[in-house]
Order: structure tokens, then sequence, then C-alpha cells
């Protein structure tokens, strides 16, 4: 890798800024030039930034942005986005307060209720573009800026549903069509999906509905699937990989952000499950931890089988 400085002069959102540098990064014959910039303009400049988790570079952590779909930075207080229920909708589209911060020439210094005082280094990148970067660990996130009135909450919503699974303790049966065919999946009233993205742990129970969540026992546990949908951004596929039953393949359908709809292609019984016990990541308390990793969904190339 090689590493060089380079003087210029940088014009962002009408101000005009001297005595800076670029930093031009060669490696792998890809350059990437990284401009610090005035903080406070920039980072106030877009209502949302969403974090690009798959561009992230280094191997440390900043935990508030590995936790946050989104940050906002909105007249010294933090606001973060993260949980996919509600999004849109909490803070007017902003998310919870999660912390405050202060800005210098090229860096701001961030107060985070929970993980305490971070001062990260700021680069743009492009028009709408920035670079935090740890200096500690070296560790950068990308962050892509928006505006509320064009920001695509239901893009980020179908990008990220492993997650949205999570966000419930319990997943409760709550109807069963009458069309489709008897099949074993019929006796099952309770899913829920744990560990990360991708490839998970579900578990599965045929305790009778409406009882207190405590009082579940579990009858089955197996490796879960969420895959994207070739030409289709919204649909999703899911499997659940039971062994008695080998792979039950399901398109998943969101009905409302504490609804979901299984359809069971095999018979062609559509199933409704209602969200139990949902797990805010607020500032506080052991949920905190949920943090994203990096992980695409596979593309599964079939054709909607449900007509809606």
């Amino acid at each position: 890798m090689k590493i060089g400085k380079l003087p210029f002069r940088l014009l962002f959102i009408g101000l005009l800024l001297s005595s800076c540098y670029a930093e031009v990064i060669i490696e792998d014959d890809i350059i990437i030039e990284e401009e610090p910039f005035n903080s406070a303009l920039a980072l106030q400049s877009y209502d949302l930034w969403y974090v690009d988790i798959h561009a992230t570079r280094g191997n440390g952590e900043v935990p508030f942005l590995q936790r946050a779909f989104t940050i906002s930075f909105d007249r010294g207080v933090v606001y973060a986005n993260n949980n996919l229920v509600g999004i849109g909708k909490t803070g007017n589209g902003l998310g919870i307060d999660v912390g405050s911060y202060a800005t210098l020439f090229g860096s701001v210094e961030v107060e985070h209720d929970v993980d305490g005082l971070w001062l990260l280094d700021v680069f743009v990148v492009n028009g709408n573009t920035v670079e935090l970067r740890d200096p500690h660990s070296g560790t950068s996130y990308i962050l892509r800026g928006y505006q509320r009135s064009t920001f695509d909450f239901d893009l980020v919503f179908y990008d990220n549903i492993d997650y949205f699974l999570q966000e419930y303790e319990v997943w409760e049966k709550t109807f069963t069509s009458e069309m489709g065919t008897l099949n074993d999946f019929d006796n099952e009233n309770y899913l829920q999906f744990l560990s990360g993205s991708g490839v998970g742990a579900f578990r599965s129970s045929v305790d009778a509905m409406g009882i207190p969540l405590g009082a579940l026992q579990w009858d089955y546990e197996g490796s879960y699937q969420v895959f994207n949908v070739d030409g289709d951004p919204t649909l999703k596929t899911i499997t659940l990989d039971y062994d008695f039953l080998g792979n039950d393949y399901f398109e998943l359908y969101v009905i409302d952000d504490g609804t979901i709809e299984l359809y069971h292609v095999s018979s062609g019984t559509v199933y409704e499950f209602r969200g139990r016990g949902y797990q805010q990541y607020l500032k506080t308390g052991t949920t905190s931890s949920k943090k994203r990793v990096k992980s695409n969904n596979p593309i599964m190339k079939v054709t909607q089988q449900r007509n809606m």
C-alpha cells in the first residue's frame, strides 16, 4: 500500500476551504481519495446518513456505528435508527436520541450514551458520501447521505430483513388459510429467529396460542436462511431446516412492522405470524449489544408462486 498527501482546495456546500489535503490510497490498483472537510457543515448537510456496513474497512469497531442502520447529526444531538421496527416513523424518521456531538475541523467528537466518548476523523468521499475513521484502530465506516423526503426506508427494511426477524422475541401464529393441503407445519404455532444475519438458528413450538412467553416450551431448533429473489428486491424467501421435514420453503412477506406472512409453496398454505416481545435497541439494557455484520443474502432464481 502507498500513501501520499496532495495539497488541494475543496469546495463543499458553497464553502471554499483551503490548506487541506487529500489522502490518496493506492491498493490493488484502486485509487481512493479521501478529503478532510468542514465537519459541521458536512454532517448536518443531510438528514440521514445510511451506514453502509459492507463498505467498512479495518479490524476494529465503533459500536454505535456498527449497531445503526442510519445516523443523524442535528444541532448537537446524535440520532440513530437501530431498529427496523418503526423505521421511518420513530423520531420523525431520525430514530432515537443516542448522544451528543461537537465538531472540529476534519473531525467529530461523539459522546454516546452507552459507548462513551469517540473522536473520529471525517473525510469526504464524494458529494453525498463521507467516511468516519477511528484513528486508534484505523477502522473506517462509509456513510451515504439522504434527505428524509427522498430516503427509501422500505429498501433499507428489505435489505436488512434478517435483523427484523430477530427484533421480536417470538413470532406467534395468528392465521392459517383454509386453502392449502395439510402438512406438518400446520402444527407449528411459534417461531423464534436467533443469531446473526444470513444463516441463523431458529426454534419452533407447538404450544397453544396465547400463552405467556415465559411458559413456551421449544420443541425444535434448527437453522434458517433468508434469500433475495433475482429481479424482485422486495420479495424474500426463507428455508427452515427441519430434520424430519427437510428444508421447509416459504415465500416471506411483511404485512407491517409487527406481522409477517409465510406462504408455504409446496402446500399452498398461507400463515400469518405476529411479533411478541419487541426488543428495542435503546441506549441501555442488554439488547443494546445487537450489531450488524458484513453479510449478503444469497440470491434465489425463482418465480413468485403466491397470487397476490
